[in-house]
Order: C-alpha cells, then structure tokens, then sequence
C-alpha cells in the first residue's frame, strides 16, 4: 500500500462547482457530433484489473513487440513534429510507424514509463514499445552503428502505436484538447465523474507532465456495443468518446516552462524534489504550466485523490519495478544535465515513486 505523505493528505477546501458547459445551447439539445456534445459525454477512465496487468510486456496484441526486441524497418523521408529526435519509418505494406531514439533523449524511457502506468491504472495512452531498430536507408544525421551491410542499428529506441481499440473522431471534429477542457464534461451527458477527471489531473502532477498543449491529448472513439446508432446519431458519429493523452515523454522529471529535456524528462533527482502538492495542506496538485501547457496547479477533490491513491495501491512492488526496468531508466543520469552523476538503477526509482 501506498504510504507517502503525499497521497494520505486529505482534501479538505471546499471546490467550486464548474459549470459543464456555458453554450447558449444546452448540451442535451446539441447534434450528437459536434464538438462541445463529444467533450460533454467523453470517458478518461476505463476499469482496470490492475494486479493482474503486465508491465513489462505491455498491452499485449499482434502488432506488439516485446521489450529489447530487435525490429527491422525502411527509413520514410516524411515530416515529424516536435523537438525530440523521431523519425518514421516502414515495417511493412501499410504498417508505418513512429521511431524515437537517441540514448541522451529522456523522451526514450518517459514516454515508455508514462504510457505503461497509464494503461495499467485504466487511464487513456497510445502504446510505447522499448525496441533496437535496424533502420534501412537511414541517413548519417540519424546517427547509431553502422552495421556491415550498410544498415543503421539505432538503439536505444522506441516503436510507437496507437491506444488499442479506438478510431478517430468525425473528421469534422478536431481531436486535440486543452486540460482546461475536461472541466467541460458533464456527468448528467453520461461523461466522466468528477473524481475521474481529478484523478488525470492529480496523476498528470504525481508523472510531472510538463508538455500539455493541446497536440499532446486527443480525443478518441472506443468501439460501441453491436447494433444500430441510438436515434438521431449519425452513423459515423462518435458514440462513445473518450479523452486520452497520446504524448507523455517529459514526464517523470519536474514540469518547467520551457519543456527542457533534461529537467523534465527522466531526471531522477528533479522527480526525487518535487512534491506532488503545492503546500502541506489543501487540495492543490504542484504542476508547472509550460509556455505551451494548458494544466497548471489544478484544484483536486478529495473523490478524486481518494480514487488515484486507490489505484496506484494497486500495484505491487513487482510491477513497480517492472515499469521502470523496462522504461530503461538505468540508462539516463540521475541528474541528466550532470553526466557525472550517473546512472540512476531501478530501485532508486521503484523508491521515490514509493515515496
């Protein structure tokens, strides 16, 4: 069970009600497909049989890969955005994915670290996967060994895919939202609970998510049951929307203005100092905005703590230690910016995250 200080901390302010939605049309009363109706009726928070979930391996489906596996792929010359090095690349006909790397890139064990806890508690993330990368036809900026056939070996690296199960919104309907915006949902349309929505937040703030503008969540469709569309929804509306974050690599270090790298991703000694809440009393979690970022200090209720805390005791210490092994964090410094302060091991990290 948890035991840290930072999670027995009882919520004790009295919250604000937010009003869901300040339209000069009711919600209810929206077509099912426009935006402000799928924010209104959208999910973050699936059940999840936590004791029982696989770290290591992941969400396990056919186009995963375990972890330190070795994948071969065609480099693509496309565009990627972002700061961190990330390149496309081509598996097979019609399988194209995302591939970050670089062994001084935090991003590299964050975005694995960050994503794995995320499924496991039932929380919304595209899925990450540790690999070695045989990059044909990469050019030298990508850097790597050069194997003798020509071919670039690219390691440490990391496979991206999209969260399991879900399509994408009405192409009418931008996908990407604001922080802001999950205070936008509204129970009474049959979206998330309060305390699910604080329990994001509070987790955003636990990780140190430093990179919240909007391009890093996107909204998404999880599959409905059999059968036809309730009345008056459009086919290809979205019956079942959901809220997810589907960039999380500055995380686990402490969330900073400018979404440096070596603050805010992986660094064990940043993560180490910064508490999870803004002072010994109240109910105010301790995350910087970033000049890009949309989430700052949110306001957590005492639901939503009591259901995070909930959750993360879930997870045995077996699986704590798997998380971070995975994620590779005894590859990165404990203080990134000083490479003389070495590698951090597993069970450093198992311990602060105990704390």
């Amino acid at each position: 069970m948890l035991t840290s200080v930072r999670f027995k901390l009882i919520c004790v302010c009295v919250l604000t009600a937010v009003a869901p939605y300040s339209g000069t049309t009711p919600l209810l009363a929206q077509p099912s497909d426009s935006r402000a109706s799928l924010i209104a009726r959208s999910q973050v928070w699936t059940p999840a049989d936590i004791p029982r979930m696989d770290l290591r391996r992941g969400p396990r489906t056919d186009d995963a890969f375990v972890p330190g596996a070795t994948v071969a792929c065609d480099y693509l010359d496309a565009d990627v955005s972002g700061n961190s090095p990330k390149f496309r690349c081509r598996l097979g006909l019609g399988d194209d994915v995302k591939v970050k790397y670089g062994g001084t890139n935090g991003e590299v064990y964050g975005e694995v670290a960050a994503t794995r806890l995320l499924w496991a508690l039932g929380f919304g993330a595209d899925r990450m996967y540790p690999v070695r990368v045989i990059c044909r036809g990469c050019p030298d900026a990508i850097g790597g060994e050069t194997l003798a056939d020509g071919n670039r070996l690219i390691d440490p690296a990391v496979v991206e895919r999209r969260m399991l199960a879900t399509e994408e919104p009405p192409e009418w309907v931008p996908a990407a939202w604001s922080w802001t915006e999950l205070d936008l949902i509204d129970e009474e349309a049959g979206g998330a609970a309060r305390a699910h929505r604080d329990a994001l937040k509070l987790l955003a703030a636990f990780i140190q998510h430093t990179d919240t503008k909007p391009e890093q969540q996107r909204m998404v469709c999880l599959p409905e049951p059999t059968g036809p569309p309730p009345a008056g929804r459009r086919v290809d509306a979205c019956g079942r929307p959901f809220m997810m974050l589907n960039d999380v690599g500055l995380t686990f270090g402490r969330a900073n203005v400018l979404n440096a790298n070596a603050i805010g991703s992986v660094n064990l000694k940043e993560w180490a100092a910064t508490p999870v809440w803004k002072g010994p009393e109240g109910c105010i979690a301790n995350v910087a905005k970033s000049f890009s970022g949309t989430l700052k200090d949110p306001v957590i209720g005492e639901d939503g703590r009591r259901f995070l805390a909930g959750l993360l005791a879930q997870l045995s210490i077996a699986q704590r230690h798997d998380l971070f092994e995975t994620a590779r964090v005894d590859r990165r410094p404990r203080s990134p910016a000083d490479p003389g302060s070495g590698p951090a091991t597993v069970g450093e990290w198992v311990r602060v995250f105990n704390q």
